[in-house]
């Protein structure tokens, strides 16, 4: 749950908890592409990564966790 001082951000954490989600699965699909051979999937695979590594931050400066 946000803080106190952050109510009504309720529905910015839902909205960054699915994000986080969506970068997971990308980055995972793009690793199964990089074992299958697709050298270009790695590099996009880390800045999935990257991406969802910030919004976990994000979620929690906001006082949320993200879902594991």
């Amino acid at each position: 749950m946000p803080e106190p001082g952050l109510h009504g951000l309720g529905d910015v954490v839902e909205t960054l908890r699915g994000i986080e989600e969506r970068l997971r699965d990308a980055a995972y699909n793009r690793l199964r592409d990089a074992v299958d051979g697709d050298e270009a999937a790695v590099k996009d695979e880390r800045r999935l990564q990257q991406a969802r590594r910030a919004v976990e931050r994000a979620l929690r400066a906001l006082g949320a966790e993200p879902d594991v």
